[in-house]
């Protein structure tokens, strides 16, 4: 069976990334910044020699690189990384599953930005511009 929106697949993946850049870089800014709330919910962010710190200047800098499609690869499997540590430092310990210990979100991360790793910046990307992250295989 064909797929019903596969000719539209590297359009919609370069939306993919881009929307989940943003949204990461969104985390990263909650951190380092205090923006959307900050990361108490009272307008600060966190100390940044602090592991929190880290991983909001992780979640930053990658998600602006993925968002851009610059290095898009290895942004995201930093990412990736920061995630499944997160997953297993901070999430895992409350609960054995996802669903339990509220850690959906940190293992989606994860998975999609071992995805976007791999499969690299695509189309409408720098690195594309560049000449170096341009399609590479078919979704």
């Amino acid at each position: 069976m064909e797929r019903i929106l596969g000719r539209y697949a590297e359009p919609i993946y370069a939306l993919l990334r881009i929307v989940v850049g943003f949204f990461f870089t969104c985390h990263g800014a909650q951190k380092v910044f205090g923006a959307f709330g900050g990361a108490d919910g009272n307008g600060h962010g966190v100390p940044l020699g602090s592991l929190f710190g880290v991983g909001g200047l992780i979640e930053l800098i990658a998600g602006l690189l993925i968002l851009i499609g610059l290095f898009t690869s290895v942004a995201a499997f930093i990412a990736s990384g920061e995630m499944a540590v997160a997953y297993f430092m901070v999430h895992q310990p409350q609960g054995a599953l996802p669903i339990q210990n509220k850690g959906e979100l940190a293992a989606v991360y994860a998975f999609l930005f071992l995805f976007i790793a791999a499969y690299g910046s695509g189309i409408w990307s720098v690195d594309r511009m560049r000449g170096g992250g341009g399609v590479r295989r078919p979704l």
